[in-house]
């Protein structure tokens, strides 16, 4: 097309920016990085490891308040990111069941403060230990309460990693000898968050079109195109996999095969007697070396490994300055509560005989809020699109 400039003479017609282009001589910003999803879950499988070295209702709060206002603030507008509600969902119902078994099957707490009796159902003698029914004791469902919490905040903790780490950069992160694994296991973990989508999308869809979504009917007729769609989703990925040439091994000498294997089996036999040691009393004296030496014995069996695997990464994640800060403070976190443990483990596992009110101790609870610092330190997620805003042709 020919247009005519100022002057009349006929020209080339200019090209117009598109909408949303900056004009010329505007700088562009570069979009921030996100945070490496490794640091996320190091982050948070160290909250989860606090979460394990107390009873105390109060900290276990805590760390739950912690990891939640983390996921509130830094969450990506994603599919995948909203597993986290899931996951709440699921440790209530940990807690629920939980607190269940411990009124009907009775615990082996003993009690003196009763609060109802239950009719109790006789058993046979090969069924000796067990009873249904009888005493409820205050003290019985406060030693419930507390051990179903900590197993709360520790899935609680995994469903924040779930949310905050992207699965698919996580993979580019893995080493080559793990990528095989590091593939069914993204493929074990999206599988809640794309489940969940589905159901939100086709419940969505059944309401917008006058039918029932909830009850046994709504179940059914939701399921069945859930199940549908992730069983097509899983040829797609089948296909897929298999037209990028996923399995495919590179050539190995069978010395180096055999060094790999001796160095990884011996380093996770290490790790574990290592672990061993430093978990009992006897032990404490080479349970830190042996730990040592057997990570070193598998990392270098990993490398190894990873010959033969032949890839590249595309734009690689750095593991930068926040990356380090946000692994160390969910360490500090982790390594703090367990030296509290050893210090005064009084405060950490509160007492229920004789049935005693928790407190909150103070160190180890502002050792808890160290855990909030990725929530200062690394960027916010991107604003999602409103599809009503974009440029149409």
């Amino acid at each position: 097309m020919r247009e005519t400039d100022r002057s009349g003479r006929p020209g080339l017609a200019r090209p117009r920016p598109e909408r949303g282009t900056p004009p010329a001589g505007v700088p562009v910003p570069r979009p921030r990085r996100a945070l490496h999803p490794g640091a996320w879950w190091l982050w948070a499988l160290a909250l989860g490891t606090a979460a394990t070295r107390t009873t105390n209702p109060l900290l276990l709060a805590l760390l739950i308040t912690v990891s939640g206002y983390v996921v509130a603030v830094r969450r990506p507008h994603t599919p995948w990111a909203r597993s986290y509600g899931a996951f709440v969902k699921l440790a209530a119902g940990v807690l629920v069941l939980r607190l269940a078994f411990a009124i009907v099957l009775g615990s082996p707490i003993p009690g003196t403060h009763i609060l109802f009796t239950l009719p109790e159902v006789p058993l046979p003698d090969w069924a000796q230990g067990i009873r249904l029914g009888g005493r409820v004791t205050a003290e019985g469902l406060a030693f419930a309460l507390y051990d179903a919490l900590r197993l709360a905040a520790l899935l609680i903790c995994v469903g924040a990693a779930n949310a905050l780490a992207s699965p698919s950069r996580l993979l580019k992160s893995l080493p080559g000898a793990l990528y095989e694994l590091g593939v069914a296991v993204v493929v074990a973990l999206t599988f809640a968050p794309h489940l969940i989508a589905d159901v939100r999308r086709l419940r969505a869809a059944r309401r917008l079109r006058g039918r029932p979504d909830k009850g046994v009917r709504g179940l059914v007729q939701v399921g069945l195109p859930v199940l549908e769609g992730a069983l097509e989703r899983s040829v797609s990925l089948a296909a897929a996999m298999d037209a990028r040439g996923y399995g495919r091994t590179a050539e190995v000498p069978t010395a180096v095969r055999r060094t790999t294997a001796a160095l990884t089996l011996g380093g996770l036999l290490g790790v574990c007697a290592g672990t061993y040691g430093l978990l009992t009393a006897a032990g404490g004296s080479y349970g830190l070396p042996v730990l040592l030496a057997g990570l070193a014995s598998a990392l270098a069996g990993l490398w190894l490994g990873g010959r033969r695997s032949v890839r590249t990464r595309y734009r690689p994640d750095p593991w930068d300055a926040r990356a380090w800060l946000v692994s160390a403070s969910g360490a500090a976190v982790a390594a703090l509560l367990i030296l509290a443990g050893s210090l005064a483990p009084g405060s950490l596992d509160p007492g229920v005989v004789p049935l005693e009110p928790p407190t909150l101790p103070l160190w180890p609870a502002a050792a808890v809020l160290l855990g909030l610092l990725p929530a200062f330190v690394t960027p916010a997620p991107e604003a999602a699109r409103d599809p009503r805003k974009e440029p149409t042709t």
